[in-house]
């Protein structure tokens, strides 16, 4: 079932790609056809707003059994109950319709793909060191990125208030001031990236996040929070984009923050698949699979060797070599480990 899922979301991304692959006449006509809203932003009501009281609007939350509670192998296990530091996850896009400019929160093909990709894939990495709460919101449709009209630009700022209200709630009636973590993936991304301006350096919280992962999203630092440097760095943001160095379609623009997960360092020193402590993806069933990536990065963009893994080559939408499906997955292990060494040295130092 979840091959099934992960083919059908592939095929229709595939259409999106082609503004960047194909951008010929037939190739944009043929994408703005099948995912172009066709009515303006402000034509119709926009989807009713979640409540974050209701707990059906949040992907996940730590006294809940959800998708983000998945173990990755017989080794690891949901800390999720003595946890001293909570994430607060947006995710990424998986709303692709055009009958809206935002996701309706009941959606249930948007909420599927969230639950069973998502938070499976990326945010159950965080399942052992922290508690996770991940907000549903009315997020862009994926043609909002392409749009040149204004309507992208309206459809992804009403996400962004949601994703606002949602840590608002979070810090009102979930954290207790406890430490916390921002983790994001690509439109999620986009919107936790103005949240750190905004909410987390405006409200002076800084002090109190332990580290910000913003994955798979173009970054640059500007939100005011400080790039990471070291693998035991508080108080600082971390992103990357994964392709290989002749992709075709790179998410990146010069001056991103690249930092690398197999160093967690902004060099540009390469490290071969041997750092790399584990890659996992659900959609082929989970476990551990070694040597599947390296990374290097160079002018914004995480480079990766091109990947011989049969479970890490079929989820391609983007084009060849670009690997934004797998910014988490890649480096799954990686990440689990980091996370938990930061929140040590957080916890040591406070």
């Amino acid at each position: 079932m979840k091959k099934v899922v992960y083919l059908s979301v592939s095929i229709i991304f595939v259409m999106i790609a082609a503004v960047f692959l194909l951008r010929d006449y037939i190739g944009l006509v043929f994408v703005s056809y099948f995912l172009e809203p066709k009515h303006d932003f402000v034509e119709k009501p926009v989807p009713a707003a979640p409540e974050y009281r209701n707990p059906d609007h949040w992907a996940a939350l730590p006294e809940r059994q959800d998708f983000a509670d998945v173990r990755v192998d017989s080794l690891s296990a949901d800390g999720q109950k003595e946890a001293a530091v909570d994430v607060f996850f947006v995710h990424p896009t998986t709303y692709i319709g055009r009958e809206s400019w935002n996701q309706r929160m009941d959606d249930s093909r948007a909420n599927d793909l969230t639950d069973s990709w998502v938070m499976r894939d990326q945010a159950s990495v965080f399942n052992e060191c922290c508690r996770v709460f991940a907000p549903r919101y009315r997020q862009a449709t994926l043609y909002s990125f392409q749009d040149n009209s204004g309507n992208g630009e309206k459809a992804l700022d009403l996400a962004y208030e949601d994703v606002r209200a949602a840590f608002l709630y979070f810090l009102e009636n979930y954290s207790g001031n406890r430490p916390f973590i921002i983790a994001s993936h690509s439109q999620g991304s986009r919107h936790a990236d103005v949240l750190l301006r905004e909410e987390v350096v405006g409200r002076g919280l800084v002090s109190q996040m332990v580290v910000a992962y913003l994955i798979g999203f173009s970054v640059d630092g500007s939100n005011g929070v400080r790039i990471c440097e070291r693998h035991d760095q508080l108080n600082c943001q971390i992103s990357w984009n994964a392709s290989t160095r002749d992709a075709p379609l790179k998410l990146v623009e010069p001056g991103d923050i690249c930092v690398n997960p197999l160093s967690w360092t902004t060099s540009e020193e390469f490290f071969g698949p041997q750092r790399n402590l584990g890659s996992v993806t659900f959609a082929s069933e989970g476990g551990i699979e070694l040597n599947v990536a390296d990374a290097q990065c160079s002018g914004g963009s995480l480079i990766v060797s091109p990947v011989e893994s049969e479970r890490f080559s079929s989820n391609m939408p983007f084009g060849p070599g670009n690997y934004h499906m797998y910014d988490y997955s890649f480096y799954y292990m990686n990440i689990r480990e980091n996370v938990q060494e930061r929140i040590d040295v957080y916890l040591s130092n406070n």
